[in-house]
């Protein structure tokens, strides 16, 4: 390493799945070289989002069926065999962190050195670019390390060039949650119609309500009523409280698309509010993973499903076309010191806020 990157940093290693005394922080932390045809990023900010827990706490293992909110210091039983992300076993320690947005400052054999100096985006989800399968992919922070450190290293390809006047803090809030958000709706093929959002004040959702409104969707956000004006700043055009009667409030077979990242009991009434033809998407499950389906909805009404995790390369290349553009803006509730994870993983898990919780590392 040269002198302005020294040989060892700061970052939060997990160590193990469970609680939030598998996150370690240390300084001590060999800083990562480049390999061939990869850049070195110097971290401005990371993002804390719900693959991070999920990943911590197992949750992806399918011994798991409660949501996400009950497991923050993780659960009496999982399968650490399909704990992780991509369904196998997680390398530990690693260091988690799916978002990240810095500079670059170093590359490996293969990159041209233009690239040093780049302020950059880093894909979330990455495709695995040497597969023969279709939809082959990885997440930063979970099947390689993430942001949640000093440097971080990323495939040349991965780390995208961003013109704006953003904070480090600002572009780190969108890579996962706004990728996701745009990934799902360009499955779903969202356009100028009436489109419901669950979860709209966190961070996939709200970023949901701002591309939905991009595409010219009305925008139907679930949230809490407490967050229902910060919803609409985003550009809902109506807002709803949890735990209303949304049949009620709505009527069935009035929404043509669904964009849930809540699942759980209230799965079945988006549904019976899809008009026929209707398309569903989903990119999570923090209520629960498990739910009540019944077919006859489903194929009575001619609905279509979409389950959405792979994203074709112009995702994260729209994204960032769309912030450069200032067709979208941030949403950072709050920021915590690196070695606060623990705090800022409490206060995400506690849903108080709307938008996205950043962790920014020393300088």
């Amino acid at each position: 390493m040269s002198k302005s990157i020294p040989e060892q940093m700061a970052g939060v290693q997990l160590i193990g799945h469970g609680g939030y005394d598998q996150l370690v922080y240390r300084t001590d932390i060999p800083t990562p070289h480049p390999a061939a045809g990869e850049v070195l990023i110097r971290v401005g900010a990371c993002g804390v989002n719900n693959t991070d827990v999920n990943t911590r706490i197992g949750w992806y293992s399918k011994e798991v069926t409660d949501g996400t909110n009950s497991g923050g210091e993780g659960f009496d039983r999982i399968n650490p065999d399909d704990a992780a992300w991509g369904g196998w076993p997680l390398e530990l320690p690693r260091i988690q962190g799916a978002d990240g947005a810095g500079d670059i400052v170093a590359v490996g054999d293969g990159v041209d050195v233009g690239r040093i100096g780049q302020r950059v985006m880093r894909r979330a989800m990455a495709p695995i670019r040497d597969s023969d399968a279709p939809m082959a992919c990885f997440t930063y922070g979970s099947e390689r390390d993430g942001a949640f450190a000093q440097y971080a290293t990323a495939v040349s390809e991965d780390a995208l060039v961003v013109n704006s006047s953003w904070t480090d803090a600002e572009l780190a809030s969108m890579p996962c949650a706004a990728s996701t958000a745009e990934g799902m709706l360009d499955r779903v093929s969202v356009g100028a119609e009436r489109v419901l959002i669950t979860g709209a004040s966190g961070g996939v959702g709200a970023a949901c309500v701002q591309l939905a409104k991009r595409r010219g969707a009305h925008v139907i956000a679930i949230s809490k009523a407490a967050k229902a004006d910060a919803v609409r700043e985003l550009g809902a055009d109506e807002v709803f409280d949890r735990d209303a009667d949304l049949t009620a409030e709505l009527g069935a077979n009035s929404v043509d698309a669904a964009l849930d990242v809540v699942a759980g009991p209230g799965f079945g009434t988006l549904l019976d509010l899809l008009r026929p033809g209707g398309r569903y998407g989903t990119v999570g499950a923090i209520a629960a993973p498990i739910v009540d389906l019944d077919v006859r909805t489903l194929y009575l009404k001619d609905l279509s499903m979409f389950g959405s995790t792979f994203q074709r390369d112009e995702i994260f290349e729209n994204l960032i076309r769309y912030i450069e553009a200032d067709e979208i803006k941030p949403t950072v509730a709050m920021t915590f010191p690196l070695e606060e994870i623990v705090a800022a993983q409490q206060a995400f898990l506690e849903k108080k806020h709307v938008g996205k919780i950043v962790l920014i590392p020393p300088a």
